[in-house]
């Protein structure tokens, strides 16, 4: 068994095996607090946490989000979006918006498990679903939602000494988050938050 082989069999016993419940939204505390309470419920959605088996080791799958979209343009994330209500739970809206937006086959990926659901301050309740993902074909971002698709080492993600802070401003309020810079991309904001989560479990450690 490789060195990553026994830390993803290490993530996959931490993770839960179902996907949380959702909590009341009088009982969630948002990753940065809006200058304005929220005036509906929080909206379910799902990320994708892939961990891609490639001949140089495992690598972790991000996008770069089209400069055209109406919000968090030209940013990176997680394969992922809105849970439908046509979709049987959070993994299925995680492995359909991985397809939508990457051409990522459902039956490439094996569910791993999930990590306890995430509240933003723009209102997302987010469920991160961790899988492997063995690809039968390239990753093609789709250009109505994707600008470009890359991977990261798992052996970076995991690697403490990648992460720093990220200082930003919105709504008139300052914010901090976590942030890794990999081959000319910042990952900041929800999806670094997400990426240290994902590797603090892995270590069975808080985030310092």
């Amino acid at each position: 068994m490789s060195a990553d082989d026994a830390i993803i069999d290490r993530i996959a016993a931490r993770l839960l095996s179902a996907p949380p419940a959702l909590a009341e939204a009088r009982n969630l505390v948002p990753d940065w607090t809006p200058p304005q309470p929220f005036d509906r419920p929080p909206v379910a959605a799902a990320v994708l946490i892939a961990i891609v088996a490639r001949p140089e080791g495992h690598t972790v799958l991000y996008t770069e989000r089209s400069p055209d979209l109406r919000s968090h343009s030209g940013q990176v994330a997680f394969p992922g979006g809105k849970i439908d209500p046509d979709d049987l739970d959070a993994a299925d809206a995680a492995l359909r918006e991985a397809h939508e937006e990457v051409g990522m086959e459902r039956a490439d990926a094996t569910v791993l498990g999930f990590m306890p659901t995430y509240f933003t301050g723009t209102n997302y309740l987010i469920t991160p679903v961790v899988a492997t993902v063995i690809p039968s074909r390239p990753f093609v971002p789709n250009p109505g939602e994707v600008h470009s698709v890359f991977e990261v080492p798992l052996a970076r993600i995991l690697n403490a000494a990648s992460y720093a802070q990220f200082r930003f401003e919105r709504g008139g309020r300052s914010g901090q988050t976590w942030q890794i810079d990999h081959d000319g991309h910042r990952i900041w904001g929800i999806t670094a938050n997400l990426t240290r989560l994902f590797r603090d479990l892995a270590y069975d450690e808080a985030a310092a």
